[in-house]
């Protein structure tokens, strides 16, 4: 053949295929809308059964060429094994299954991918502990099988931008994987790959699923005679988790963290039994109340062996580093059985734990500094218990003389070893100098009371300024901690320790001095306090609404503070308080002074000062309370310290005076009372005398005084007002006055009824003369059945109509050092007199009868 006669062959053959494949391309677009495949129904639904290993259920089937030939399948619902419930395990509205083109060749059809998009797939734990895709493994299973036979190879299958739900039996659980891309197909004769990712979702709270994080799985699986010998191999990752919103996805509510956190896990073994590795590291911890000045961060390891049926994990050992130590747990958890674990610390730093404390709670001052290591192994081991119980059990008896009783064997707790820290040292955060503690200091477990958990207990000796150390004990539980602290320690030192334990109001100890204190302290709290506390105040402040609120400190302090030989200074005192003893008690209704034994000069006295009442309507003030005791009071101390005179240094002189200058700070408000057996004014004695007052920042309100004045009762209240000088005002009355008593005053002798007075004065200065020039007001008294007679050694010259009377009625008028009295009537039968009198007010008052006139008789 020649040359030109083969190409002209060869363009025959090539236009053959050209009108060949043409005419193919012209089958494929238009032969779909004339060819019916509704007879092909049942047999793809049995094909999409067979391939999944469930019943199958379609609405319509119609054909696709492009891309690639294949079927739309739509409603498709692969029905569930009856064992697991009647919800589909499968449903989607549109379903794309492709076709093995090379199958058509054998006269066979086969599927070669199943995708499915927007699917609702249900996994189902029974309970048996079975799941619902064991028939499915089944079905893949037993698809690697000789050639020959009809079972149809496993499909790709995939599906995207779907939900998985879980199940318990019928019981939807509220856990879901949403967004999620699934695959399954076999990657070689018995060995399949799954692969997986998706969002965690939580129907029955609120989440923000962007901080949920998003999780990948990718697995392999190959075939073995039973499931559960299947050999395994998978790799979890579940990153840009948001503890917050991990927390309400896991627990259903949200703790109070934050921070990001990454999982990792690979599983290699059986569904039976599988050696499982572990790692999970966090960035940025905190909690969501406030910032730590550094928020903590971790990295575990773990590796364990998880069996399945037993529902048990063994071999669990984790690593982390903390530090420049580390810290690992190693333990069982039987599925049957109590737990198990001992902890090991290998030169942990102390430092390590003050970032968790500042973790969990606010208030640590950024530069305090923690030095020293903690280095110890603690095991949990409750049937250890049980064990050494049955060891120690007592033998049976014999007859053998009779011997001393012995001590009860206390039956050991489930915690045994011990944690020893060296090294301890605290400094910065406002110390002086740093807390350091010289010995090692050992935590053992000791004995739990009823109902309680075991603790670990220790002892520290804490050099405090006093002669001898603090001694502190401690016990710490997984929940919180106990502490008590008793011995001496001065009052610098006493005040920063307190601002370093977070006490509120440590201000009120800011002006004590003196011998060092006498603690009795005791502690206890969480290690993790609600999300809003208020704190437990020492010293003085108002509050409002304090007890109003919801809001409890989750630390408890209870106990005394004491005082012996001790000072205390005010910005509202010019003096020094000389303190003899006083007794601070914590806890219950809050911080109370009871009692102070206190001195200023002449003026002694007992006094009780509770910081801040416990209870308080809500928006309403809550001042302090300060109770004041004295036993007997001169008439001179009294009258400086009320008016001001600069004669004597009082409590209430030095505050008057340093109150009512302009350079003075201003007073604190303060509820109060005075109470005095017997306060002496001159010659005259006011016994069990009472006072309640409102100290305010420009003044003091006496709103009642009361007491014993003449074996009569008197009463009033009055207010002292700042200004250039301070000013005074007075209302009161006096009833059932002894009328002997009264005239005594006046070198007089009478007899007779009770009088009974009223009046008000008002009052200015600080000295005797500014007081005495500037009294003004006015008196009214009444006085029935008396007799008025001058003394032997009186000098007074008194009116006939007073010697004997049936009523006296008069009205003075206050003015100066003297009150007179203008009108007066005084009633004898049936005469009435008038009769005119002033009255000198001094250190020995005086008295001045005038004219007397008559009155009107009753007849006219």
């Amino acid at each position: 053949m020649t040359a030109e006669g083969d190409r002209s062959k060869r363009r025959r053959k090539r236009l053959v295929l050209v009108v060949a494949a043409f005419a193919v391309l012209l089958a494929l677009l238009l032969g779909p809308p004339y060819v019916s495949i509704s007879r092909y129904k049942s047999r793809i639904t049995q094909l999409m059964s067979a391939s999944l290993g469930r019943p199958v259920r379609l609405s319509s089937v119609e054909l696709r060429i492009l891309p690639r030939p294949g079927f739309v399948i739509t409603d498709l619902s692969v029905q569930e094994d009856p064992a697991y419930g009647a919800e589909p395990i499968l449903h989607a509205n549109t379903v794309v299954a492709s076709v093995r083109l090379f199958s058509l060749w054998r006269g066979r059809l086969e599927l070669s991918r199943i995708s499915v998009d927007e699917a609702s797939v249900n996994l189902v734990r029974n309970g048996e502990g079975r799941w619902n895709l064991d028939p499915f493994f089944h079905a893949a299973t037993s698809r690697n099988e000789p050639q020959g036979t009809a079972t149809p190879p496993l499909p790709y299958l995939e599906a995207t931008n779907s939900r998985i739900n879980l199940k318990k039996g019928i019981e939807k659980l509220p856990y879901s994987l949403v967004n999620a891309d699934l695959s399954f197909w076999q990657e070689n004769p018995g060995e399949w790959r799954v692969r997986l990712r998706g969002q965690p979702a939580r129907t029955d709270v609120s989440l923000d699923l962007a901080d949920t994080g998003i999780v990948r799985l990718e697995g392999r699986i190959r075939r073995a005679p039973e499931l559960s010998k299947m050999p395994i191999h998978l790799e979890l990752d579940w990153r840009e988790a948001q503890l917050g919103q991990l927390s309400r996805l896991i627990l259903g509510s949200d703790p109070g963290w934050r921070g990001n956190l990454t999982g990792k896990m690979q599983l290699d073994g059986t569904a039976e039994i599988a050696q499982v590795e572990t790692r999970l590291t966090a960035t940025g911890v905190h909690r969501a109340e406030f910032a730590p000045p550094e928020p903590l961060d971790f990295d575990a390891n773990c590796n364990f062996e998880y069996r399945y049926f037993e529902r048990s994990v063994e071999k669990l050992s984790c690593d982390s580093p903390l530090g420049d130590g580390r810290v690992t747990l190693t333990g069982e958890l039987p599925g049957d059985g109590p737990a198990k674990f001992s902890i090991e610390a290998r030169h942990v730093p102390v430092s390590a734990g003050l970032d968790v404390l500042r973790t969990l709670r606010s208030g640590f001052d950024s530069d305090l500094e923690a030095g020293g290591t903690v280095s110890g192994r603690i095991a949990y081991d409750p049937g250890a218990a049980t064990r050494d119980v049955a060891a120690v059990a007592p033998l049976p008896k014999t007859p053998k003389k009779r011997t001393a009783k012995p001590a009860a064997v206390e039956p050991p707790g489930p915690l045994t070893g011990s944690l020893v820290a060296e090294g301890l040292r605290l400094s910065g955060g406002g110390l002086g100098q740093p807390i350091q503690v010289a010995k090692p200091v050992t935590f053992q477990p000791v004995a739990a009371a009823a109902g309680q958990s075991q603790a670990l207990a220790g002892t520290l000796a804490i050099p405090a300024g006093g002669a001898s150390p603090l001694a502190v004990s401690v016990q710490l539980t997984a929940m919180g901690y106990e502490a008590t602290v008793r011995g001496p320690a001065s009052l610098p030192r006493m005040r920063e320790f307190a601002r370093l334990a977070g006490v509120a109001d440590v201000a009120a100890l800011e002006g004590l001095a003196g011998d060092p204190a006498m603690l009795d302290l005791s502690a206890q709290g969480p290690w993790l306090p609600p999300q809003s506390t208020v704190g437990l105040g020492l010293g003085g402040g108002s509050s409002k609404g304090a007890a109003a609120s919801s809001d409890t400190n989750p630390d408890q302090l209870a106990g005394t503070v004491t005082l012996h030989n001790a000072n205390w200074r005010s910005d509202a005192l010019a003096n020094r308080i000389q303190i003899a003893q006083a007794v601070l008690h914590l806890g219950g209704e809050g911080s109370v002074w009871d009692p102070i034994d206190f001195s200023d000069g002449a003026v002694k006295g007992t006094a009780r000062f509770q910081p801040a009442p416990p209870v308080c309507a809500t928006g309403q003030e809550c001042p302090p309370q300060l109770d004041l005791q004295f036993d007997e009071l001169s008439a001179t101390q009294l009258q400086a310290a009320l008016l001001g005179a600069k004669r004597e240094s009082t409590v209430i002189s030095d505050l008057i005076e340093r109150f009512s200058s302009f350079s003075a700070n201003a007073w604190p408000r303060i509820d109060g009372t005075l109470e005095a057996h017997s306060i002496r004014v001159g010659p005259i004695a006011i016994e069990n005398a009472v006072v309640s007052l409102h100290l305010l920042a420009d003044g003091v309100e006496l709103t009642s005084f009361g007491g014993h004045l003449f074996d009569g009762e008197v009463s009033g209240r009055g207010k002292l007002t700042k200004g250039d000088k301070p000013s005074y005002s007075f209302d009161g009355k006096l009833d059932k006055a002894n009328a002997a008593m009264v005239c005594r005053l006046f070198l007089l002798r009478c007899t007779g009824g009770p009088i009974d007075a009223d009046g008000s004065v008002t009052l200015s200065g600080f000295t005797d003369q500014d007081l005495g020039g500037s009294a003004a007001g006015s008196l009214h008294f009444e006085w029935s059945h008396g007799s008025v007679q001058p003394t032997a050694a009186g000098e007074v010259e008194v009116p006939k109509a007073l010697t004997q009377f049936s009523r006296w009625t008069a009205d003075a008028k206050i003015g100066g050092n003297t009150a007179e009295i203008a009108k007066s009537e005084v009633d004898q039968g049936l005469h009435k007199t008038s009769v005119e009198l002033t009255v000198t007010f001094a250190d020995q008052p005086s008295i001045r009868f005038g004219a007397q006139e008559p009155a009107r008789s009753a007849k006219q």
